[in-house]
């Protein structure tokens, strides 16, 4: 009985730590990107979140419909692909689980 409820301790304290792993790697994604004229470049976090707009000279030839489009796309690009390194993050973090329910089954 000691021995299985060692491994199932050292099992849910592993999980944890994964989770806890999952959790630092999201938190530490930072995704920016720059228009294609460099004018305007977005950076945002694991969720997507604005957490810097870097605006250049440039912008000072742009329409008001031009600035607000290179904003709205900048930021929107570097948030697709700050999600899309979260979703690799959590189904990488699903598969490793799986594999190790499968594995107690």
């Amino acid at each position: 009985m000691v021995t299985d409820f060692a491994a199932l301790e050292a099992d849910a304290t592993a999980q944890i730590h994964r989770m806890r792993r999952l959790a630092e790697d999201i938190a530490a994604i930072k995704v920016e990107h720059t228009s294609d004229d460099a004018t305007v470049t977005a950076v945002v976090d694991g969720a997507g979140k604005l957490l810097d707009l870097r605006l250049t000279e440039g912008i000072s030839r742009l329409s008001p419909t031009e600035f607000d489009a290179a904003v709205v796309t900048a930021a929107s690009v570097a948030a697709q692909r700050a999600l899309a390194v979260r979703g690799g993050l959590v189904e990488d973090f699903n598969s490793k689980v799986n594999k190790q329910q499968q594995g107690e089954q």
